[in-house]
């Protein structure tokens, strides 16, 4: 047992050298960490603002880019979604089309794994998109129908859906939140949720 542990905490490290250079160029970045007022680890994804994109750089020489948090997931949500979360990041490609395996660094029945991982333009916007419409949702199967049915749009699909709850002003933005969840999971205590959500999970 202890000498399996090593070597993965080997392959592990290997791993984060060769990811090393696309977490800083990534356009979106998923962070896990730890928070002390919340469950560990704390998932939160953060989408890269290029210098050209920034809005606040008025008086700066040579502005740089910046993260920007754009959802967070613990707890019992995250749980229920791990499957998918693990699912999105297996699609995660270096430049080259080789698979970066970032699936490998949430398994096991209690993730160890603290740090940052790259995601491109899929898988970035889906995880916001299921970390922020997960939120204030109690009934958990409502939380992971959304999940696997986000992870079943196209990457057009979740650019434009993404920008319909985040690009049009704090109220055009809720009412888009409001109205996806219920387009994605129904409404509370609604029967057909379950039936929905076994029929997905059949599926992958």
């Amino acid at each position: 047992m202890k000498t399996g542990a090593k070597v993965k905490k080997a392959e592990d490290v290997v791993r984060l050298k060769k990811i090393a250079k696309d977490i800083s160029k990534a356009p979106w970045i998923l962070r896990v960490t730890e928070h002390k007022d919340r469950p560990v680890p704390v998932m939160i994804v953060k989408e890269r603002i290029l210098p050209d994109q920034r809005t606040d750089t008025d008086g700066l020489i040579a502005p740089r880019s910046i993260l920007k948090e754009r959802g967070a997931i613990y707890g019992q949500a995250q749980l229920r979604c791990l499957p998918v979360i693990r699912t999105i990041l297996s699609r995660v490609c270096d430049r080259a089309g080789i698979p970066l395996e970032l699936q490998r660094f949430l398994n096991g029945k209690r993730i160890t794994f603290r740090g940052n991982l790259p995601l491109d333009e899929e898988a970035g916007p889906k995880l916001a998109m299921i970390f922020k419409l997960q939120e204030r949702i109690t009934e958990m199967d409502r939380v992971e129908l959304i999940a696997r049915r986000v992870n079943r749009f196209t990457r057009e699909e979740v650019s434009y859906w993404y920008s319909r709850i985040t690009s049009f002003g704090k109220a055009a933005n809720r009412w888009a939140l409001s109205g996806m969840k219920v387009m994605l999971a129904g409404q509370p205590r609604d029967p057909h949720v379950e039936t929905m959500l076994d029929k997905l999970r059949k599926l992958y």
